[in-house]
């Protein structure tokens, strides 16, 4: 076993009690030594409807105290293979949207460049481009993408390029993504004109709408992400409004008929076998949460990535 990064123990100091950490592990000041690092993006500067997920990476490391060692499915103990800490937010920029894109890439690129995979709490979803500028340095990779919404949207307000409505426009016209190596699944929802997804399919995006998702089900879609990233370095992105508003509530921009939080767990669990190269959890928004609900679920889904991605790094090596 890894003794030096392990969580705290729940049956010796309370969950209530103590540093809060993601699942109480060590915090450190660098991710060198680590296989994962776990690190916040607090920042929500591309953000067009509710603000607030700014405060999602504070709120997810207070519920996921509620993590334990072990996946009671698959048995892993990702503490035990892997050695994984939290190293603390990345700078921001509250209000210098671009200044805060520079700094959230050169964030993470500190871990990438320690050797570790970087597993991110946001933030909106524009700082998952800022990410991928830093995972994808030598090379357009894959993506699951799980999310109500295909943000892949040109411009807002006049010419605007950088919302969290656009990241994946941008990500692939910077070289960062291969479209035809992108999967989207749950999205939903009224759009703004009727062609809205037609650039996305024009690069290859696979678009899998809700209800295609419901008529096939968990494994027949899941089986299929895995087919179109194959074995590639891929990045694997979750948005908390891919699950039904009834059961993650505090979110920017909700939508009616999403996963279940089960749901949720199932297709996370079957991204085994994905060279998964970093991931991350955004959109969670404290400010409209419900007893917590919606930082549980972003914890979770948290978790359930790490026991995945613990794995494939323990298989790697």
């Amino acid at each position: 076993m890894n003794d030096t990064f392990q969580p705290i123990d729940a049956a010796q100091v309370p969950r209530f009690a103590g540093p809060t950490t993601f699942m109480r592990l060590p915090a450190v000041s660098g991710a060198e030594g680590l296989d994962i690092a776990l690190a916040g993006i607090p920042w929500d500067g591309g953000t067009t409807n509710r603000a607030g997920a700014r405060h999602g990476p504070r709120e997810i490391r207070s519920q996921s105290s509620l993590m334990r060692r072990v996946h009671h499915v698959s048995g892993t103990e990702p503490f035990s293979l892997v050695k994984v800490a939290d190293v603390g937010d990345v700078s921001v920029n509250p209000i210098n949207l671009l200044d805060g894109l520079k700094r959230i890439e050169a964030g993470i690129a500190a871990i990438v460049a320690a050797g570790a995979l970087p597993l991110i709490a946001g933030g909106d979803h524009l700082t998952t481009l800022a990410t991928l500028r830093a995972v994808a340095q030598h090379g357009a990779i894959g993506m699951i993408h799980f999310d109500a919404h295909s943000d892949t949207n040109d411009t807002y307000f006049g010419d605007n390029p950088y919302t969290h409505g656009t990241p994946f426009r941008r990500a692939i016209e910077e070289g960062l993504l291969d479209g035809r190596r992108v999967v989207q699944i749950g999205i939903r929802g009224s759009i703004y004109e009727p062609g809205e997804h037609d650039w996305a399919r024009a690069q290859g995006i696979r678009i899998i709408y809700m209800e295609e998702f419901v008529r096939r089900g968990v494994e027949d879609v899941m089986a299929e992400a895995r087919a179109i990233v194959g074995g590639s370095p891929s990045y694997v992105t979750f948005d908390i409004d891919s699950i039904d508003p009834s059961m993650a509530p505090g979110t920017g921009t909700p939508e009616l008929g999403g996963f279940t939080t089960r749901e949720a767990q199932a297709m996370v669990r079957l991204l085994e076998g994905v060279n998964i190269v970093g991931a991350d959890v955004v959109e969670v928004s404290p400010p409209f949460d419900l007893g917590n609900l919606t930082a549980l679920a972003g914890a979770t889904m948290m978790f359930e990535l790490l026991c995945v991605m613990a794995k494939g790094v323990a298989a790697r090596r």
